[in-house]
């Protein structure tokens, strides 16, 4: 892959600062995601992040800055928080098609890609944490994005649904070669594959590499020591070019065990 820095970015900001009164949310931050990289945001409550994804979607002004994004560009954005109430009787394919269209057949291989192609009937309301964080980054795909935004797609979710989270995100980015956004609040399970984690605390802290990011010492300060001697890093034995997750049998039993044990 050639040098980040020689590529155009899908989108970057360039001393972005925000401020709320004479607070300062965001100071001086510099963030770019290009096509074919995964970029990981990390901070703390509180560290800005939500204010900065709103800024890089356009959904917000920074006070100070230049934001630049591709031409034409096309986002998918899959939110931290699920603004439906989910008593209501709604399927999945129902969901899927809230304020769109499209042919059932595009819903099927959507629910594929994330490995639930069962739950086009099944009721929203009974997914597992797993299934629904699924569904939604299903719903993302149907845009066919050039650049995937994903808040926090592991909350509620347990460790090993995680890993198998992350490298379908990674086979993702491989098949469509689209840039991906993953906003966390640490580091205690990250992909290797990821190309750029940024910690951010108004400010960015420390960026590089996982492994590097999870041992700086402005990030050991920040989450403390023992975060970094407890730090999983996702890792696998596959070239570049091999998906790690194409096989069905790799993700379909960890929707089966997110269902048992939400009602377990």
């Amino acid at each position: 892959m050639p040098d980040a820095d020689s590529r155009p970015a899908l989108v970057s900001g360039r001393e972005i600062s925000v401020r709320h009164g004479d607070r300062a949310i965001l100071d001086d931050v510099d963030i770019a995601v290009h096509r074919d990289e995964i970029v990981t945001l990390i901070g703390p409550n509180g560290s800005g992040k939500t204010t900065l994804i709103r800024v890089l979607l356009g959904l917000r002004k920074p006070t100070a800055g230049r934001l630049q994004r591709e031409d034409g560009i096309v986002i998918g954005y899959v939110p931290q928080h699920l603004q439906i109430d989910r008593t209501l009787p709604l399927t999945v394919r129902q969901f899927l098609l809230l304020g769109r269209r499209a042919p059932t057949e595009r819903l099927r291989q959507a629910l594929l890609e994330v490995g639930v192609p069962n739950l086009l009937t099944a009721p929203f309301h009974l997914l597992s944490g797993g299934e629904v964080r699924r569904v939604m980054l299903a719903r993302a795909l149907l845009r066919d994005p050039d650049l995937l935004v994903l808040d926090e797609p592991m909350a509620n979710v347990d460790v090993a649904g995680q890993a198998e989270l992350y490298a379908l995100i990674q086979t993702i980015r491989r098949r469509r070669r689209c840039g991906v956004l993953l906003v966390s609040h640490d580091l205690h399970l990250v992909m290797a594959a990821t190309d750029r984690v940024l910690c951010l605390n108004g400010h960015v802290c420390c960026s590089g590499r996982p492994d590097d990011v999870s041992q700086h010492p402005e990030y050991l300060a920040l989450f403390g020591s023992k975060v970094g001697g407890s730090l999983a890093v996702y890792t696998h034995h596959h070239g570049h070019d091999q998906d790690v997750s194409d096989a069905p049998v790799a993700v379909e039993p960890a929707a089966d065990r997110d269902r048992d044990a939400s009602h377990g």
